[in-house]
């Protein structure tokens, strides 16, 4: 791993875990898998404080154990790549909401906080907190339902059981596919009592081993299919994006979600699909224009692999993110260097190989600004230059040629790392910002504070207008700065993160890590 990956993973283990925690972390990222023994002597911790660590990072699938070079002694493995995800929490909480709605959204957000927890102590945390916000309203959540919510969640696979740390440290425990969303009987009765008497402890239920996490990979196909469709429509229009996300639901029916390129597809079963579903006559009327688009696009995005019921279709994931790629890195280019860079850019990847000569002809730049951009392209790596011999004898310079070409490998893993030094650069940015003005912040956090109170004890619009004007008019100023810095701190951090998240795509089918 790269050094501005490790970077980045110590300061979101230090803004999310702790130092104690960002310690042991950094140890195991830097080394790997090490013992508990080794821990303590590598980070100068005390044994209990590596424990804590070490129970926290697993609790939330960060660390996992296994058998060592001692059967003996299990060593601890760090996984970094899992830490990053937090940066995606608030889109997976909006995508829950989108899809389902409000309680469903506090029931992933109850496991995202807890990283593993049973079903029982889920429903009594939500329930909890939605009967002090319905408190004075007659209408009482109701258990069942929620029970049915988390099923719901389960069936739809964004939510899956995994083994407790007792089931994980047995070597032949394997949790099958059908137990993995079946939601067991959950003892209502007994949470009811719980909620009730607002007891915290959950002895004596009936999934007390049986903890549930969130299923990342699920909302990832979720977030890789939305990228899909919205390219879609902005390139064609929106019945072009409808067509393709039923092209992605029939996938579903034939094929691995994750694999590189779908099972065929026939047109009658477009078709049919299509006709089900409610709402788009002019997509049903023109679908053989619109699919013979898709299939001529020079996005790749879906091949023709067959004449068989009307026609058969493929939807090819590993062109759509080799293209999907070249875009992210080309709109980079035009950010740093200008339209123009990304013209050469462009045509070096037509040409796949090419002179400079030939590109000085080739691109209506001007001589002299075109050797700049050529220059600065290079220098940031995004051209790179192969030498061409054309006689093995080293004699004369005009027997050698130098071409430039692009590896869009190279080039992606080195956006990877401008990204991953972005997105450090904002968290440290953020980290400062909140501690120059913690005074100040706290200050509002104590004001609106004693204001909530005294409104819930029916104070008078005087007494509130006075609390309220405890901050002096410099103070909202400088608040209200912080605020706007930190809302475009956070944004960019999601779109920085939208960005790695395409590439890491590309990355992972070019690999073929599936």
């Amino acid at each position: 791993m790269s050094w501005q990956f490790g970077k980045l993973v110590s300061a979101l283990l230090l803004e999310h875990y702790g130092e104690t925690a960002q310690k042991v972390g950094d140890d195991l990222f830097r080394w790997g898998a090490k013992s508990l023994r080794e821990l303590t002597s590598s980070t100068g911790l005390s044994p209990g404080k590596v424990r804590e660590a070490l129970c926290l990072l697993i609790q939330f699938n960060l660390v996992k154990f296994a058998e060592g070079r001692n059967p003996d002694r299990p060593e601890y493995i760090f996984n970094c790549e899992r830490l990053l995800l937090l940066l995606r929490y608030p889109r997976y909480l909006f995508m829950i909401k989108s899809l389902f709605g409000d309680e469903e959204e506090l029931l992933v957000e109850d496991l995202l906080q807890y990283g593993q927890k049973t079903a029982s102590g889920t429903l009594c945390s939500v329930i909890r907190k939605l009967n002090e916000a319905m408190e004075g309203n007659k209408n009482t959540v109701s258990l069942p339902n929620m029970k049915e919510k988390f099923a719901l969640l389960a069936r739809n696979r964004f939510i899956q059981r995994c083994p407790s740390v007792t089931e994980a440290s047995i070597p032949t425990f394997v949790i099958s596919e059908a137990e993995l969303y079946f939601v067991p009987d959950i003892n209502l009765k007994k949470i009811s009592q719980q909620i009730q008497n607002k007891d915290e402890k959950s002895d004596n239920l009936l999934d007390d081993h049986i903890y549930w996490r969130v299923n990342f990979d699920r909302f990832h196909q979720e977030m890789r299919d939305q990228i899909l469709i919205s390219s879609i429509a902005r390139r064609v229009d929106d019945n072009a994006a409808e067509l393709m996300g039923h092209l992605l639901k029939l996938m579903y029916q034939k094929t691995d979600p994750w694999a590189p390129v779908s099972n065929p597809i026939s047109l009658t079963e477009i078709r049919e699909a299509i006709r089900k579903s409610v709402g788009h006559p002019t997509l049903l009327k023109f679908l053989d224009q619109y699919v013979k688009v898709l299939e001529e696009d020079s996005s790749d995005f879906v091949d023709k692999s067959g004449d068989a019921g009307g026609g058969q279709y493929s939807v090819n994931m590993k062109n759509a993110f080799v293209q999907l790629a070249w875009v992210t890195i080309e709109n980079i280019v035009v950010e740093k260097l200008g339209s123009k860079a990304a013209r050469i850019l462009r045509l070096v990847k037509i040409k796949k190989y090419i002179e400079q000569d030939q590109i000085l002809q080739l691109c209506m730049i001007p001589s002299k600004e075109c050797k700049l951009l050529l220059y600065q392209l290079s220098q940031e790596n995004f051209l790179q230059l192969r030498e061409l011999r054309k006689t093995l004898s080293n004699t004369g310079p005009n027997k050698t040629f130098y071409l430039y070409h692009v590896d869009l490998e190279q080039v992606v893993r080195m956006t990877l790392e401008m990204c991953f030094k972005a997105l450090f650069n904002a968290s440290v940015r953020r980290r400062s910002k909140r501690s120059d003005n913690k005074r100040l912040i706290e200050k509002q956090q104590r004001i609106e504070s004693i204001a909530l109170n005294l409104k819930e004890r029916g104070a008078s619009e005087d007494q509130l207008t006075e609390i309220e004007d405890m901050l002096t008019p410099p103070e909202r100023t400088v608040l209200e700065k912080v605020r706007r810095t930190m809302n475009k701190l956070t944004e960019a951090e999601l779109q920085i993160d939208e960005t790695v998240f395409v590439l890491q795509l590309f990355l992972m089918y070019k690999l073929d890590k599936i």
